[in-house]
């Protein structure tokens, strides 16, 4: 019966974050850096406002795209924070988190045979939904420029095939931004191409340098672009599921089609929750990007006195430094010093062929646990280095 299943679902291999995450549980004193999980708990006045729903009786379907209050919210916050304006009624839909999002983005935009342009390194998740459409990702080796991709990085690729480009910014895994100038390029690039940008900002709260910009507000692109944030990382929401698809009007009706007969409407729990985190807890993240900026500092500072290179993150929480001194694949990597050290990070390879020779690492844990991560790797390091002098 298995040669039944798609056949698609069958090529798709497990989430390599989930099973070095699943690893871990497997150590009695693990430091696990392999999730992107805030160690913050969300909000006291977020899980006041979810309780209150409850006792209220706002448990029932609300609307497909999510009810009318948080769309509002979600659209006035994209304007005072980014200077975008969609409306709230007919171009932001309320999805199951940004994964969803992404999920019935692709279902509706994608085709058999045509390509998706990816930066790479790359998050694992974009992949798998991109190919369960039939379509092909291309993906675009990031690495010689500080893992940013560029306008002219995207034209060498393009084809008459090329039917979106996903920009995450920041990214994950590499922490990277692309900033104003190069957004701009990029704008200018496909303002003549019928492609649609997908723009990943689900990390937009955490951007530590410069206010982050959104590629939505270059008006001669705007209507091919679909944004996809959430509150995951910006309020510590993972498990609210709580995501948010802005788009033009004409392409916000189709997606929500896909939305109506996949999810229906997003917890209307978690709805009331995602209004107030947007209203009163409009800057929750402030306090966590100021604790993230320091353990930013803290790892990097450590990892380049370990003798790695390293570029220096300038957003999200994770860094993602190079192993390719030792010689070995970063599976063989993560996979020895979770035995002999008990420190859990992503191998590079789990983020295409272009993340070989390095980790994750996630500081989106506390800093004595940091703390503790960076002596034990410190002293793995060690004992790799006089192997490598022995040979």
């Amino acid at each position: 019966m298995y040669n039944l299943i798609n056949e698609e679902i069958r090529k798709i291999k497990p989430s390599p974050i989930r099973e070095m995450s699943n690893k871990a549980a497997l150590y009695p004193n693990v430091i696990n850096l392999s999730v992107g999980q805030p160690d913050f708990f969300t909000p006291n006045h977020v899980k006041t406002a979810a309780k209150d729903a409850i006792d209220n009786n706002l448990t029932g379907y609300t609307s497909n795209a999510g009810i009318l209050e948080l769309r509002e919210a979600a659209s006035n916050f994209f304007d005072l924070k980014y200077n975008v304006k969609y409306d709230p009624e007919t171009e932001v839909i309320v999805t199951n988190g940004a994964t969803q999002a992404l999920d019935i983005t692709f279902r509706t935009i994608l085709q058999e045979g045509c390509e998706v342009i990816l930066p790479a390194p790359v998050y694992v998740g974009y992949e798998p939904l991109i190919r369960l459409c039939g379509a092909i990702p291309i993906h675009v080796d990031t690495s010689s420029n500080d893992f940013v991709i560029t306008a002219e990085m995207i034209k060498k690729h393009l084809t008459s095939k090329t039917r979106c480009i996903v920009l995450a910014s920041p990214s994950n895994p590499t922490g990277s931004i692309i900033d104003e100038h190069e957004l701009k390029k990029i704008a200018e690039l496909i303002k003549d191409y019928n492609i649609f940008i997908l723009s990943d900002e689900i990390y937009s709260e955490l951007t530590y340098y410069n206010k982050h910009t959104s590629i939505a507000s270059y008006e001669c692109i705007k209507e091919k672009v679909i944004v996809i944030n959430g509150l995951a990382k910006s309020h510590s929401m993972t498990g609210w599921r709580i995501g948010f698809i802005f788009s033009p009007q004409y392409l916000s009706n189709e997606i929500l089609k896909a939305q109506q007969f996949s999810l229906t409407c997003a917890s209307s729990i978690s709805q009331y929750a995602g209004l107030e985190a947007l209203t009163v807890g409009i800057n929750d993240a402030d306090n966590m990007k100021k604790e993230y900026i320091k353990r930013l500092d803290f790892v990097y500072n450590e990892l380049v006195s370990m003798g790695l290179e390293v570029v220096k993150p300038k957003g999200a929480f994770y860094i993602f430094p190079s192993i390719k001194k030792f010689n070995i694949s970063s599976q063989e990597f993560a996979e020895m010093l979770i035995e002999k050290e008990q420190v859990a990070v992503v191998p590079g390879n789990a983020f295409s062929s272009y993340g070989e020779g390095y980790i994750r690492i996630s500081y989106a844990a506390s800093m004595e646990e940091l703390e503790e991560a960076m002596k034990r790797m410190r002293r793995f390091i060690k004992e790799l280095e006089r192997k490598v002098i022995r040979k």
